[in-house]
Protein backbone atom coordinates (compact mmCIF):
# COMPACT_ATOMS: atom_id res chain seq x y z
CA UNK A 1 0.00 0.00 0.00
CA UNK A 2 1.24 3.32 -1.00
CA UNK A 3 1.64 6.01 1.94
CA UNK A 4 0.73 3.35 4.74
CA UNK A 5 1.33 5.14 7.82
CA UNK A 6 2.49 3.46 10.93
CA UNK A 7 0.66 3.87 13.98
CA UNK A 8 1.43 1.30 16.41
CA UNK A 9 4.10 1.19 19.27
CA UNK A 10 6.61 -1.45 18.26
CA UNK A 11 9.86 -2.32 17.79
CA UNK A 12 12.15 -1.72 14.34
CA UNK A 13 13.22 -4.82 13.98
CA UNK A 14 12.24 -7.66 13.56
CA UNK A 15 14.19 -10.63 15.91
CA UNK A 16 16.09 -11.43 12.52
CA UNK A 17 17.01 -7.99 11.86
CA UNK A 18 14.69 -7.17 9.09
CA UNK A 19 12.01 -4.11 9.43
CA UNK A 20 8.57 -4.95 10.96
CA UNK A 21 6.81 -2.09 9.66
CA UNK A 22 8.23 -0.59 6.12
CA UNK A 23 6.30 2.84 6.09
CA UNK A 24 6.06 6.28 7.41
CA UNK A 25 4.55 7.98 10.77
CA UNK A 26 4.21 11.14 12.61
CA UNK A 27 6.18 10.36 15.36
CA UNK A 28 9.11 7.90 16.41
CA UNK A 29 6.82 4.94 16.81
CA UNK A 30 9.03 2.48 15.96
CA UNK A 31 11.66 1.91 18.75
CA UNK A 32 14.94 1.73 17.53
CA UNK A 33 18.14 -0.31 18.48
CA UNK A 34 21.64 -1.11 17.66
CA UNK A 35 21.34 -4.33 19.79
CA UNK A 36 18.60 -5.69 17.12
CA UNK A 37 20.73 -5.07 14.02
CA UNK A 38 21.65 -8.04 12.49
CA UNK A 39 24.99 -5.99 10.48
CA UNK A 40 28.24 -5.80 11.25
CA UNK A 41 29.05 -2.92 13.69
CA UNK A 42 31.30 -1.37 11.13
CA UNK A 43 28.19 -1.30 8.79
CA UNK A 44 25.52 0.89 11.11
CA UNK A 45 24.96 4.61 10.69
CA UNK A 46 23.85 6.97 13.11
CA UNK A 47 23.72 10.86 12.97
CA UNK A 48 22.11 14.13 14.17
CA UNK A 49 22.09 17.09 11.68
CA UNK A 50 20.59 20.39 12.21
CA UNK A 51 20.18 23.14 9.90
CA UNK A 52 19.12 26.68 11.08
CA UNK A 53 18.43 28.73 8.53
CA UNK A 54 17.94 32.73 9.17
CA UNK A 55 17.51 35.66 7.05
CA UNK A 56 20.35 35.62 4.80
CA UNK A 57 22.72 32.69 6.34
CA UNK A 58 22.13 29.03 7.52
CA UNK A 59 24.45 27.41 10.14
CA UNK A 60 24.48 23.06 10.19
CA UNK A 61 25.52 20.87 12.45
CA UNK A 62 26.27 16.98 12.50
CA UNK A 63 26.95 14.84 14.96
CA UNK A 64 27.60 11.09 13.12
CA UNK A 65 29.20 7.60 14.08
CA UNK A 66 29.13 5.58 10.61
CA UNK A 67 30.67 2.72 11.96
CA UNK A 68 34.48 2.75 10.30
CA UNK A 69 34.59 6.45 10.58
CA UNK A 70 32.94 9.28 12.57
CA UNK A 71 32.22 13.04 10.42
CA UNK A 72 31.82 15.77 13.10
CA UNK A 73 30.97 18.94 11.05
CA UNK A 74 30.26 22.39 11.07
CA UNK A 75 28.98 24.77 8.39
CA UNK A 76 28.63 28.40 7.93
CA UNK A 77 26.39 29.35 4.60
CA UNK A 78 26.53 33.12 3.51
CA UNK A 79 23.21 33.42 1.26
CA UNK A 80 23.62 37.59 0.51
CA UNK A 81 25.38 39.46 -1.28
CA UNK A 82 28.66 37.65 -2.51
CA UNK A 83 27.95 34.05 -1.31
CA UNK A 84 29.90 31.51 0.15
CA UNK A 85 30.08 28.90 2.10
CA UNK A 86 32.72 26.79 5.01
CA UNK A 87 32.34 23.44 6.32
CA UNK A 88 35.12 21.91 8.65
CA UNK A 89 35.07 18.06 9.56
CA UNK A 90 36.85 16.52 12.11
CA UNK A 91 37.27 12.82 10.83
CA UNK A 92 37.45 9.74 13.75
CA UNK A 93 38.22 6.09 13.33
CA UNK A 94 35.81 3.09 13.91
CA UNK A 95 33.97 4.83 16.28
CA UNK A 96 31.30 2.11 16.61
CA UNK A 97 28.88 3.15 18.81
CA UNK A 98 31.28 5.02 21.20
CA UNK A 99 29.98 8.27 20.83
CA UNK A 100 26.58 6.97 22.51
CA UNK A 101 24.31 8.73 20.32
CA UNK A 102 20.57 8.33 21.41
CA UNK A 103 18.25 5.88 20.48
CA UNK A 104 15.39 8.44 20.27
CA UNK A 105 14.97 12.26 19.52
CA UNK A 106 12.43 12.60 22.72
CA UNK A 107 15.43 12.24 25.10
CA UNK A 108 19.20 12.34 25.43
CA UNK A 109 21.96 14.16 24.69
CA UNK A 110 23.98 14.21 21.50
CA UNK A 111 27.76 14.91 22.44
CA UNK A 112 31.25 15.37 20.85
CA UNK A 113 34.94 17.10 22.51
CA UNK A 114 38.07 16.92 21.72
CA UNK A 115 40.71 19.43 21.59
CA UNK A 116 39.88 21.55 19.00
CA UNK A 117 35.89 21.00 18.55
CA UNK A 118 32.87 21.11 21.52
CA UNK A 119 29.70 20.47 20.19
CA UNK A 120 26.65 19.29 21.85
CA UNK A 121 22.81 18.83 20.85
CA UNK A 122 20.72 18.85 24.33
CA UNK A 123 17.11 18.21 24.88
CA UNK A 124 14.83 19.34 27.24
CA UNK A 125 10.99 19.95 27.62
CA UNK A 126 10.09 21.75 24.41
CA UNK A 127 13.68 22.95 23.69
CA UNK A 128 16.46 22.14 21.59
CA UNK A 129 19.59 23.78 22.48
CA UNK A 130 22.76 23.34 20.24
CA UNK A 131 25.95 24.55 20.94
CA UNK A 132 29.26 24.23 19.41
CA UNK A 133 32.71 25.57 19.84
CA UNK A 134 35.04 24.89 16.75
CA UNK A 135 38.85 26.68 16.97
CA UNK A 136 40.56 26.76 13.66
CA UNK A 137 37.35 26.50 12.20
CA UNK A 138 38.09 29.25 9.28
CA UNK A 139 41.87 30.81 8.66
CA UNK A 140 42.58 30.13 12.48
CA UNK A 141 39.28 31.61 13.77
CA UNK A 142 36.93 30.15 16.19
CA UNK A 143 33.40 29.28 15.43
CA UNK A 144 30.92 29.82 18.27
CA UNK A 145 27.07 28.80 18.43
CA UNK A 146 24.36 28.73 21.00
CA UNK A 147 20.97 27.95 19.29
CA UNK A 148 17.83 27.21 21.05
CA UNK A 149 15.40 25.23 18.78
CA UNK A 150 11.77 25.57 20.00
CA UNK A 151 9.62 22.04 19.48
CA UNK A 152 6.10 22.52 20.11
CA UNK A 153 4.07 19.42 20.04
CA UNK A 154 3.64 18.76 16.08
CA UNK A 155 3.83 16.01 13.08
CA UNK A 156 7.13 15.50 12.37
CA UNK A 157 8.50 12.78 9.12
CA UNK A 158 9.51 9.47 9.99
CA UNK A 159 10.54 7.13 7.70
CA UNK A 160 11.18 3.43 7.96
CA UNK A 161 12.96 1.83 4.55
CA UNK A 162 14.26 -1.24 3.12
CA UNK A 163 16.63 -2.24 0.56
CA UNK A 164 15.56 -4.56 -1.98
CA UNK A 165 18.79 -5.90 -2.14
CA UNK A 166 20.19 -6.23 1.23
CA UNK A 167 17.23 -7.39 3.86
CA UNK A 168 18.87 -6.44 7.09
CA UNK A 169 19.66 -2.78 5.30
CA UNK A 170 17.14 -0.35 6.75
CA UNK A 171 17.09 3.53 6.83
CA UNK A 172 14.95 5.08 9.90
CA UNK A 173 14.61 8.75 10.04
CA UNK A 174 13.00 11.48 11.36
CA UNK A 175 12.44 15.15 9.98
CA UNK A 176 11.35 17.75 12.52
CA UNK A 177 10.64 21.51 10.40
CA UNK A 178 9.24 24.52 11.91
CA UNK A 179 11.41 24.22 14.81
CA UNK A 180 11.57 28.25 15.88
CA UNK A 181 15.18 29.53 16.67
CA UNK A 182 16.63 32.01 18.84
CA UNK A 183 19.83 32.50 19.57
CA UNK A 184 23.16 33.49 17.68
CA UNK A 185 26.80 32.40 16.06
CA UNK A 186 29.67 34.06 15.95
CA UNK A 187 32.54 34.02 13.87
CA UNK A 188 35.51 36.68 12.38
CA UNK A 189 34.03 39.35 14.50
CA UNK A 190 30.68 39.51 13.12
CA UNK A 191 27.20 37.92 14.91
CA UNK A 192 24.61 36.05 13.52
CA UNK A 193 21.54 36.65 15.52
CA UNK A 194 18.49 34.15 15.05
CA UNK A 195 14.53 35.99 15.39
CA UNK A 196 12.38 33.44 16.54
CA UNK A 197 9.16 34.89 14.57
CA UNK A 198 10.94 34.68 11.17
CA UNK A 199 13.80 31.72 11.33
CA UNK A 200 13.72 28.26 11.86
CA UNK A 201 15.60 25.08 12.56
CA UNK A 202 15.57 21.47 11.18
CA UNK A 203 16.68 18.44 12.75
CA UNK A 204 17.57 15.46 10.24
CA UNK A 205 17.76 12.24 13.00
CA UNK A 206 18.76 8.85 11.58
CA UNK A 207 20.03 5.49 12.24
CA UNK A 208 20.27 2.18 9.93
CA UNK A 209 22.58 0.08 7.39
CA UNK A 210 22.62 1.02 4.19
CA UNK A 211 23.68 -0.74 1.34
CA UNK A 212 27.35 0.13 -0.46
CA UNK A 213 26.37 2.50 -3.42
CA UNK A 214 23.30 5.35 -3.05
CA UNK A 215 22.32 7.81 -4.35
CA UNK A 216 19.60 10.60 -3.50
CA UNK A 217 17.59 13.74 -4.01
CA UNK A 218 16.31 15.46 -0.40
CA UNK A 219 14.92 18.86 -0.08
CA UNK A 220 13.87 21.00 2.79
CA UNK A 221 12.81 24.79 4.12
CA UNK A 222 10.81 26.14 6.55
CA UNK A 223 8.90 30.24 6.83
CA UNK A 224 5.59 31.61 7.33
CA UNK A 225 3.10 31.67 5.04
CA UNK A 226 -0.51 33.51 5.67
CA UNK A 227 0.76 34.12 9.16
CA UNK A 228 1.33 29.99 9.94
CA UNK A 229 4.74 28.26 9.94
CA UNK A 230 5.14 26.25 6.85
CA UNK A 231 7.60 23.78 5.89
CA UNK A 232 8.16 21.15 3.34
CA UNK A 233 10.54 17.47 3.30
CA UNK A 234 10.64 16.20 0.13
CA UNK A 235 12.59 13.44 -1.15
CA UNK A 236 13.49 9.98 -3.40
CA UNK A 237 15.70 7.86 -4.53
CA UNK A 238 17.06 6.25 -1.20
CA UNK A 239 16.11 2.65 -0.65
CA UNK A 240 12.73 0.64 -1.33
CA UNK A 241 10.03 2.99 -0.76
CA UNK A 242 7.10 1.05 -2.37
CA UNK A 243 5.88 1.91 1.19
CA UNK A 244 5.66 5.29 1.07
CA UNK A 245 7.58 8.19 0.62
CA UNK A 246 8.74 11.03 2.59
CA UNK A 247 7.36 13.87 1.12
CA UNK A 248 5.13 16.02 3.19
CA UNK A 249 3.80 19.63 3.76
CA UNK A 250 3.63 20.91 7.38
CA UNK A 251 1.65 23.40 8.12
CA UNK A 252 0.36 25.10 11.53
CA UNK A 253 1.56 22.18 13.07
CA UNK A 254 -0.10 19.88 11.19
CA UNK A 255 1.08 17.37 8.41
CA UNK A 256 -0.09 16.53 5.29
CA UNK A 257 1.23 13.64 2.69
CA UNK A 258 2.32 14.14 -0.56
CA UNK A 259 2.50 11.36 -3.40
CA UNK A 260 6.25 11.27 -5.70
CA UNK A 261 8.35 14.59 -6.16
CA UNK A 262 10.59 15.11 -9.20
CA UNK A 263 13.91 17.31 -8.74
CA UNK A 264 14.33 18.44 -13.05
CA UNK A 265 17.74 19.92 -12.51
CA UNK A 266 18.89 21.57 -15.51
CA UNK A 267 21.74 19.73 -17.15
CA UNK A 268 24.21 22.85 -17.56
CA UNK A 269 24.25 23.55 -13.85
CA UNK A 270 23.24 23.16 -10.61
CA UNK A 271 22.96 26.63 -10.77
CA UNK A 272 20.28 27.24 -13.47
CA UNK A 273 17.13 27.67 -12.19
CA UNK A 274 15.08 24.12 -10.94
CA UNK A 275 11.36 22.80 -10.86
CA UNK A 276 9.88 20.55 -8.65
CA UNK A 277 6.95 18.92 -9.37
CA UNK A 278 4.62 16.39 -7.96
CA UNK A 279 3.15 13.08 -9.28
CA UNK A 280 -0.45 14.47 -7.32
CA UNK A 281 -0.44 18.13 -8.35
CA UNK A 282 -0.17 18.92 -4.80
CA UNK A 283 3.83 20.67 -5.01
CA UNK A 284 4.57 22.55 -7.71
CA UNK A 285 7.71 25.08 -7.26
CA UNK A 286 10.36 27.26 -8.97
CA UNK A 287 13.82 26.86 -7.46
CA UNK A 288 16.22 29.98 -7.48
CA UNK A 289 19.77 28.37 -6.78
CA UNK A 290 21.94 31.08 -4.75
CA UNK A 291 24.95 28.08 -3.81
CA UNK A 292 25.98 25.20 -4.37
CA UNK A 293 27.33 23.64 -1.44
CA UNK A 294 29.73 21.13 -3.73
CA UNK A 295 31.61 18.36 -2.07
CA UNK A 296 33.37 15.92 -4.11
CA UNK A 297 36.04 12.86 -2.18
CA UNK A 298 37.54 10.18 -4.25
CA UNK A 299 39.22 7.88 -1.67
CA UNK A 300 38.21 4.55 -3.84
CA UNK A 301 36.55 2.63 -1.41
CA UNK A 302 35.00 5.81 0.30
CA UNK A 303 33.25 7.91 -2.89
CA UNK A 304 30.79 11.13 -2.45
CA UNK A 305 29.94 13.57 -4.53
CA UNK A 306 27.50 16.03 -3.02
CA UNK A 307 25.46 19.19 -3.94
CA UNK A 308 23.38 20.78 -1.87
CA UNK A 309 21.86 23.79 -3.46
CA UNK A 310 20.87 26.47 -1.35
CA UNK A 311 17.67 28.84 -3.02
CA UNK A 312 14.83 30.46 -3.01
CA UNK A 313 11.25 28.61 -3.86
CA UNK A 314 8.22 29.75 -5.03
CA UNK A 315 4.82 28.37 -6.11
CA UNK A 316 2.07 26.08 -4.73
CA UNK A 317 1.39 24.14 -1.57
CA UNK A 318 -1.81 21.93 -1.69
CA UNK A 319 -2.90 21.00 1.89
CA UNK A 320 -5.45 17.89 2.62
CA UNK A 321 -8.69 19.88 2.27
CA UNK A 322 -7.69 21.12 -1.41
CA UNK A 323 -6.22 24.68 0.44
CA UNK A 324 -3.98 26.05 -1.79
CA UNK A 325 -0.84 27.95 0.07
CA UNK A 326 0.94 30.59 -2.07
CA UNK A 327 4.90 30.33 -1.45
CA UNK A 328 6.85 33.09 -2.61
CA UNK A 329 11.14 33.04 -2.59
CA UNK A 330 11.30 30.80 0.48
CA UNK A 331 14.85 29.93 1.70
CA UNK A 332 15.75 26.55 1.41
CA UNK A 333 17.67 24.11 -0.32
CA UNK A 334 17.57 21.03 -2.58
CA UNK A 335 20.53 18.24 -2.78
CA UNK A 336 21.78 15.51 -4.79
CA UNK A 337 24.48 13.17 -3.20
CA UNK A 338 25.84 10.00 -4.25
CA UNK A 339 27.60 7.85 -2.02
CA UNK A 340 29.68 4.69 -1.84
CA UNK A 341 30.96 4.06 1.69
Amino acid sequence: MRNHEVTNVQRLLNVDGTLREPGWSRQLYQIYSRDDIKKRKTRIKEWDYYLVVGKEFAFAFTISDDGYVGLQSASLIWLGENPWEHTETVLNAFPMGKLKLPTTTAEGNTVYKDKRLSMEFRKSGDTRRISCVFKNFYEGKTLQCDIRLEQKPMDTMVIATPWKEDRHAFYYNQKINCMRASGSCSFDGKTYEFDPETDFGTLDWGRGVWTYDNTWNWGSGNGIVDGKPFGFNIGYGFGDTSAASENIIFYDGVGHKLDDIVFNIPESSYTDPWTISSSDGRLEMDFVPILDRAAIIDLKAIVTDQHQVFGRMSGKAVLDDGTVLEVKDLLCFCERVHNKY
